[in-house]
Parts: structure tokens; C-alpha cells; sequence
């Protein structure tokens, strides 16, 4: 982290000129040069909570990236921080553990409303409270810029991710947020599937640790039932019970449009029942792969740990057909390519018919291929010719 200095000296003065704060409409703007008359009239500030009123906005949307955030900071009253300055014409900005706070996440939001340059955005471990999830719903409602975002341990609660969630109604640009670890419960869950409901450019959603129960999951579930974009969801460590799963996965049954990769109810014991059903939902939906703690039935727990493993099982038949792995592999994609995204890789191995492989096996295998990055990747396969 920074060691941010303010960049220039803030004096009593230069403190006592700076504009009133208003709360009108609640609106992100940036007060820019307004009349000293009218500053003059202006009641006196009432407090870093507010919003920030506009009065010339050709200028805010027209001041540079730096004047605009140096202004925003000098109004709430914060000190810039250096390394977001440093880096605003970067497509990935790190700003995790800089004890942002609501101001500072005010005065980055304002900065963010015009910005396209910045795509990757990591706010995480900010101490936000809820107030930032105000404002940064109200940069989110305008930026067309940011496709990632991580604003996990913030605090936010209820209300900022209920705030939060009138923004991303609207967004049509961030395809990754995680929100995991910021105990927003049920309501927040609710904000959540209505977002869903409506929103077709979210690809990644991270829920992890938000007191999100059975009643929360229902929510998102009947959402999911419609959504044609949203391919990982994380549930990990909600007080979730095998019930909720069921209803989670059978939404996605429904849905035949739906692009589900990935969902990790990991902390979830299940029943061979669940399975029975998931094995079902799989059969339409083949991309798709639910992780979960393990089934509550020692025959299934004792299968588990009997399966071949599944790079024997493809080298077994490279060997019968006297072809190399990495040529079966490339047989999967019909570009031919040594890259696959991870639910077009899963879907090709589910549906092929030459090695009997299955989906357990599957996720075995793409952990040894790699798939940190979205993509599984075979190149490193150099095997020959038997």
C-alpha cells in the first residue's frame, strides 16, 4: 500500500473556500468553479455523508481525470491518494487495503463516472460502510468502462448493496463483482436477484459469507430462472441447506437459455437425491458444474475415491487409436485450438463418446489443464504418436 501524501498543502483557508455539499438528489456531481457570490450563499457544509452537487456539467464531464479527482478529494475532504493518480490511464487499478472509507470512495466514484479507461478495478478491504455503496451504485448507473470489480470486505450491509444494486440495473459494461464478506443477508440477496432479473452483461457474481439463507437463495433462484448471462456463481459459507441447493439447481433446469458453468455451494452436504436431480439438470446443461462439500451416503463417498483417473482414461484411447493426447484434446475444439473456455471444454467432454468420462472425472481434469484464467489449457501436452 502507499504511503499517500497530500499533493498539495491544505490550508484553513483553503479549506473554509472549499464548495458546499448538498444532498438534493443524491446524485455523484462535482461542483466546478461556481460564482463567488453563490458560493457565498450556500448554507455551510453539512457533512461528508452528502452528495455533491453539480453546477457546471459540461465542465465535469469535460476536466481532465486528475483535476476532476484532486477537486472531488479537496470537497469531501480527503487526501488524494497518490497511486490512484499515478495510475488512472491503466486498465487495472489495485486499491485494496487503502482505508478508503466513504469520502475517499466518494471521491474515487466521481473520478470513475467519466472514466473508460479503467477496467479492472479492486476496492476490497476498504472499510466502506454502507454510504459508499451509495455512491458507487450512482457511478456504476453511468460508467461504461468497468468490466471487473472487487469490493469484497466493505461493510456495506443492506442498504449500500440495495443502493449498489440501482446502479447495476442500468450498467451495461461489468461482467465480474465480488461482494463476498459483507454481510448483506436475505434483502440484499433479494436487490440481487432483481439485478439478475434485468441485467444481461454479468458473467461473474461472488457471494461468499453473506448470511444468505434458503430465503435469499430463493430470490436469486427465480432470477436465475431467466438470466441468460451470468456462467459462475458463488455461494460459498451462506447458511445454505440441501433444500435451497435443490431449488438453486432446478432453477437452472428451467432456464434453457441459461449459460451456468460454475456454482460453488461448497460448505453444502448433500443427498444422493441432490445428485440424482443434478445429474439431471447436467444432462441439459452439460457446461455445468456445481461444487459442493459431499454426499451424505458412504456408497457414494467410497465411488468417489474408486474413479480412474481420467488422463489415463483419454491416453488409454490415444494409445488404442494410435493418435497422440494433445490430438484428442484439439479434436474437442472445432477451432482446433490448444485454448478452450472452461464450460465449452466441459460441455465438449461430457457430450463426447469416445472416452467414458464422467463429470466428476471432468472437473478432475480441468484442474490438472488449468483454469485459473477462464481457459483450459492443453499446449503444454506434447505426447506423440504411439
Amino acid at each position: 500500500m502507499d504511503n499517500d501524501e497530500p499533493l498539495e498543502p491544505e490550508t484553513k483557508d483553503e479549506s473554509d473556500s472549499v464548495s458546499a455539499l448538498q444532498s438534493s438528489n443524491e446524485t455523484l456531481y462535482c461542483e466546478a468553479e461556481a460564482p463567488v457570490a453563490v458560493e457565498k450563499e450556500k448554507p455551510a457544509r453539512e457533512s461528508s455523508e452528502t452528495d455533491l452537487e453539480i453546477e457546471d456539467t459540461e465542465k465535469f464531464f469535460t476536466t481532465g481525470q486528475k483535476e476532476l479527482y484532486l477537486e472531488a478529494c479537496k470537497l469531501v475532504g480527503v487526501v488524494p491518494v497518490s497511486y490512484f493518480i499515478r495510475n488512472m490511464e491503466e486498465s487495472y487499478i489495485n486499491l485494496n487495503h487503502h482505508g478508503l472509507g466513504p469520502n475517499g470512495t466518494k471521491a474515487i466514484a466521481i473520478a470513475l463516472v467519466n472514466n473508460y479507461r479503467i477496467k479492472s478495478l479492486d476496492l476490497s478491504h476498504n472499510k466502506f460502510c454502507d454510504k459508499a455503496g451509495e455512491y458507487l451504485g450512482q457511478m456504476l448507473a453511468i460508467n461504461v468502462g468497468l468490466q471487473s470489480l472487487d469490493l469484497s470486505w466493505n461493510h456495506l450491509y443492506i442498504r449500500g448493496v440495495v443502493a449498489l444494486c440501482n446502479g447495476l440495473r442500468s450498467n451495461v459494461s461489468l461482467k465480474k463483482l465480488d461482494l463476498s464478506m459483507n454481510s448483506f443477508g436475505n434483502e440484499g440477496a433479494a436487490a440481487l436477484g432483481e439485478v439478475l432479473r434485468l441485467n444481461s452483461y454479468l458473467t461473474y457474481l461472488d457471494l461468499s459469507s453473506n448470511n444468505i439463507t434458503n430465503d435469499g437463495l430463493s430470490k436469486i433462484s427465480r432470477a436465475l430462472e431467466l438470466n441468460e448471462s451470468l456462467k459462475v456463481l458463488k455461494l460459498f459459507l451462506n447458511p445454505i441447506s440441501m433444500d435451497g441447493a435443490v431449488l438453486l439447481i432446478l432453477s437452472i433446469k428451467r432456464n434453457p437459455k441459461s449459460r451456468m458453468e460454475d456454482i460453488d455451494i461448497s460448505n453444502v452436504l448433500v443427498s444422493e437425491q441432490f445428485v440424482k436431480i443434478l445429474d439431471g439438470v447436467c444432462a441439459i446443461h452439460p457446461q455445468l458444474d456445481v461444487i459442493y462439500k459431499s454426499v451424505q451416503a458412504p456408497s457414494a463417498k467410497k465411488t468417489l475415491f474408486t474413479w480412474t483417473n481420467p488422463v489415463k482414461l483419454i491416453q488409454s484411447y490415444a494409445d488404442q487409436n494410435k493418435i497422440s493426447v494433445l490430438d484428442f484434446f484439439r479434436s474437442l475444439n472445432p477451432s482446433g485450438e490448444m485454448m478452450m473456455p472452461v464450460g465449452e471444454f466441459r460441455k465438449a467432454m461430457i457430450q463426447q463418446n469416445k472416452v467414458p468420462i464422467n463429470r466428476y472425472q471432468v472437473r478432475e481434469l480441468i484442474k490438472k489443464l488449468g483454469e485459473k484464467t477462464g481457459m483450459v489449457d492443453f499446449s503444454f501436452l506434447k505426447m506423440t504418436r504411439s
